[in-house]
């Protein structure tokens, strides 16, 4: 298909599915973490995890690790319905808020053990030349990941207008 054609729904949601998921590993998410998110976000209709399965040709441990993933990270929830015995699942359906988690998350799994390190590594002492410019370099990164931790705190709770003030005026 060519820019421009035009795609009919399914295809579309398709693609979508299979893009977020690529995109992800990027992230460092696992491809069917993310397929599995992308897959709930397009559904206009609560999901079972056989449904889920079905759609993504998954198996059934796959599918189950992955939404419980997702339920941690608060992109994904439960839904009761009315005289079903199974389990089904929604997505998070602001964008704002599913950009928000994930950038909470991340920050909570990648930056804070770094700052943790950080203020360990904090405490090397030494009297030559190179315990010298090892300190020199952990209090520079240290700096710069205090001042991304703060400037991500700062993002994760403000709303989505101040975001994109912000973002436009620096473009």
């Amino acid at each position: 298909m060519q820019f421009g054609q035009i795609m009919d729904v399914q295809e579309g949601k398709l693609k979508f599915i299979e893009s977020w998921g690529l995109l992800a590993t990027h992230w460092g998410i696992n491809r069917t973490m993310a397929q599995i998110h992308a897959l709930l976000l397009v559904s206009s209709e609560p999901m079972c995890s056989d449904q889920i399965i079905e759609a993504l040709q998954i198996s059934r441990g796959n599918a189950n690790m992955n939404i419980r993933a997702l339920i941690d990270w608060g992109l994904v929830y439960k839904k009761i319905m009315n005289g079903e015995r199974k389990e089904f699942f929604v997505a998070e359906k602001d964008v704002w808020e599913v950009f928000r988690r994930i950038l909470l998350e991340r920050k909570k799994r990648e930056l804070e053990p770094m700052l943790k390190v950080l203020d360990e590594l904090a405490g090397v002492n030494g009297n030559c030349q190179e315990s010298e410019e090892f300190c020199k370099m952990v209090k520079d990164i240290k700096l710069m990941s205090t001042k991304a931790d703060a400037t991500l705190n700062r993002l994760a709770h403000s709303d989505s207008r101040w975001f994109l003030n912000t973002f436009l005026s620096l473009v």
